[in-house]
């Protein structure tokens, strides 16, 4: 991030803190200090390691070094494949890493989630399958049910994200297209030992069923939501989605079903663990911390006005205060310009605050890309202070426009403030953080 070229010492401290509480959040979530602690002790049998999602990689990397140089598992008794997103793999000796397309699937997600699913279709009673979970798992293990075909179902999730939909009514309608999610990965691993799923959610309410959307857990959505979904939300569904949106024997495996008997699953983090690392730090520069919730959802610019109301209220009772927030906030697409629901956020908090004095905010996803073309490099969020709507509009910006026109990458690349930490390799969903004073 580029640092306005003027600013007052104030601010400027603001900035510096923002960067720090954001960096502690991201850490805390990281797999390096949250994984090691749940990993089971090594067992006679084989241990099969399934990885997915944006800490796919680094979750594998972890548990890799923990059996091989911790406990001395022989290399043939550990057989593993993990996927993340494009630029969040990281080296797992033993374990097969692929980079496969993040949010929409590509090819190398089918490749990938076809031999998963072959691996834990081999586990046998001596086996132990141990799946580690992260957000972004939904789109990296890809295996279009039916006659489906990858195309087709690259469209249904371009129309789902462009239509403002929650990442509980996306899931829905995944599990019902997939050969993988919705439980049926416990499914293919029924013969085995024990499935272990250690996970790091990305949502709202830490729900298992809808965490990388399930793979290993019974799931409470039914085919007639998945429809119902997809009617409300307009989604055009070509011949092969409605078929099996509307065949009873596509329905996924619920609560009791045998899959499930030997299934164990873990939260390993969970999204308030990265915002109380974030309300420590701000406690520790001697601001008061005010949680607004870890499990915000609802549209960015709505979020974002009524927390600009917060701070405003705040400065006036000449409090020194830290607002912090999670979540996952949503963006009903309806110009042509670039973002994700941090810029956004970000974009219209500082509209609302109109440069209101001793105010600063950062808002950004922990896995280090917010919305975005699918790149590793694709910013995470934005920063404002009092000088943001100044500066844009020196630069010949027009903020109100820009936001109308879904334009916040533009907007806080042309300024300098655009968040861009790089793949984070973990995923703790939102961070969200206004300075007070």
């Amino acid at each position: 991030m580029t640092a306005p070229a003027h600013q007052d010492p104030g601010t400027a401290n603001q900035r510096s803190l923002l960067n720090r509480f954001l960096d502690d959040a991201i850490a805390a979530a990281h797999p390096r200090k949250c994984l090691v602690g749940h990993l089971p002790a090594p067992t006679p049998g084989r241990l099969i390691i399934l990885g997915a999602g944006k800490a796919g990689g680094s979750m594998a990397a972890v548990a890799s070094r923990f059996y091989r140089e911790e406990h001395g598992v022989p290399e043939d008794r550990i057989v593993g494949l993990a996927v993340a997103r494009h630029g969040y793999g990281e080296d797992a000796p033993g374990i097969t890493m692929v980079e496969a397309g993040h949010p929409v699937p590509d090819a190398a997600g089918i490749e990938a989630t076809k031999r998963a699913l072959e691996i834990a279709s081999a586990a046998g009673p001596d086996d132990e399958v141990l799946v580690l979970l992260s957000g972004g798992g939904s789109a990296n293990w890809i295996a279009p049910a039916g006659d489906l075909t990858l195309a087709e179902k690259q469209a249904i999730t371009k129309a789902l994200l462009r239509s403002g939909a929650p990442i509980n009514e996306i899931n829905a309608v995944r599990k019902h297209l997939s050969r993988i999610k919705g439980g049926r990965l416990a499914v293919a691993a029924r013969n085995a030992r024990r499935i272990l799923t250690l996970a790091i959610s990305d949502v709202p309410h830490d729900d298992p069923s809808v965490i990388a959307s399930g793979p290993t857990v019974p799931d409470p959505s039914t085919l007639a939501d998945a429809l119902a979904i997809c009617e409300r939300r307009r989604i055009p569904l070509p011949e092969a989605a409605r078929a099996l949106l509307t065949d009873p024997a596509n329905e996924t495996p619920k609560e009791g079903d045998a899959a499930f008997a030997r299934a164990e699953y873990r939260i390993i983090a969970r999204p308030i663990d990265a915002l109380k690392a974030a309300a420590a730090a701000a406690k520790a520069a001697g601001y008061e911390v005010e949680m607004l919730g870890s499990d915000l959802e609802g549209e960015a610019r709505a979020v974002a006005a009524e927390h600009a109301r917060l701070a405003r209220q705040a400065k006036a009772a000449g409090r020194k205060v830290a607002l912090i927030s999670g979540g996952e906030l949503t963006v009903t697409i309806v110009g042509e310009g670039d973002g994700g629901p941090n810029q956004e956020y970000a974009l219209a908090l500082a509209i609302a605050l109109e440069g209101a004095p001793g105010i600063a905010a950062i808002a950004a996803d922990t896995d280090g890309t917010d919305g975005g073309r699918g790149a590793a490099t694709d910013p995470a969020g934005g920063l404002i202070d009092a000088t943001t709507l100044e500066r844009a509009r020196a630069a010949g910006l027009d903020p109100a426009a820009m936001l109308a026109d879904n334009d916040s990458t533009r907007f806080f690349a042309t300024i300098g403030d655009l968040v861009q930490p790089g793949p984070t390799r973990t995923n703790v969903n939102d961070c969200r953080i206004i300075l007070v004073g």
